[in-house]
């Protein structure tokens, strides 16, 4: 049966690639961006499948009117897809508050909005699929990527609560935690990380010299992974709350899990120190 998506930041990058392979699927897409003119040839040959709507994911409004537009020309709304989102490299001392909050606004409100409008049709047609396009970097911290990081990990956060919430009516929400991806994204993220301050060469030399010797060279293929979430939608199974995709994204993810276990083993007397009636914690 065919399928009626909705996806953000869908111009170009993951997005992009997502949509051809929805196209491709035989499905029906929405693609919103806040410039739809890099979709118009593919609007051109897709004439019957795709429609274009311009958005900015930040605004609640306008988040509505998508999925209504939605609704509207295809009848009803099978597949969110939260792409929309970027991330700019900086120590967090540089960046500036209104920078800060930009990244904060679209990474998880504009999840939120989108996400918010999308559940009354879903619960009314009984079915719906939400995929939230997190990043590793949502279970990892990085240095100089303190406002993305801290987006991700809410919206992970965030999406697991609200598909708890939604588990009785047919709705799957799932947060998808990839590595890197040969899009721009890395590129366009470095900019502002080209004249590190030498007073935070220590903290944050080693990754800068990893991004600049990664970008271009990142493992994940964006059409690989819009074909998985394809297959994704179709699955009869219950999806992962969160599912990791890439090779890295599984190395990194598990290195920073084992040393955060690691660490709690380590301080466990201090922390049931705290119940009434505890024992007093030893000097070490």
């Amino acid at each position: 049966m065919s399928q009626v998506w909705l996806i953000t930041g869908a111009a170009r990058g993951l997005g992009r690639a997502i949509v051809e392979a929805a196209l491709q699927a035989g499905d029906r897409v929405l693609a919103t961006a806040r410039d739809t003119s890099q979709l118009t040839t593919l609007l051109a040959d897709h004439s019957e499948q795709l429609a274009t709507f311009a958005l900015d994911v930040t605004d609640e409004l306008q988040a509505q009117q998508a999925v209504a537009e939605a609704l509207r020309r295809f009848g009803r709304l099978d597949v969110l897809v939260n792409n929309a989102g970027y991330g700019q490299i900086q120590p967090f001392e540089h960046v500036s508050s209104d920078d800060f909050r930009a990244q904060i606004e679209t990474n998880l409100f504009g999840v939120v909005n989108l996400t918010r409008a999308a559940i009354a049709p879903m619960r009314a047609q009984g079915y719906g699929r939400i995929f939230q396009v997190s990043s590793a970097g949502g279970r990892i911290s990085s240095p100089g990527l303190a406002a993305y990081q801290a987006a991700k990990w809410a919206v992970g956060g965030f999406s697991d609560v609200v598909g708890k919430e939604l588990v009785g009516f047919g709705i799957q929400v799932c947060t998808l935690e990839p590595g890197g991806i040969r899009t721009d994204w890395g590129q366009q993220a470095r900019t502002t990380l080209q004249d590190l301050p030498p007073d935070y060469q220590e903290s944050l030399g080693a990754f800068k010299a990893l991004i600049d010797s990664y970008v271009g060279n990142e493992k994940g293929d964006p059409a690989r992974i819009a074909r998985l979430l394809v297959h994704l939608s179709r699955s009869s199974e219950q999806l992962p709350a969160r599912l990791l995709l890439g090779s890295d994204a599984w190395q990194y993810v598990q290195a920073e899990e084992q040393a955060r276990s690691a660490e709690a083993q380590h301080w466990q007397p201090l922390t049931l120190a705290a119940d009434f009636g505890a024992a007093e914690p030893t000097e070490a």
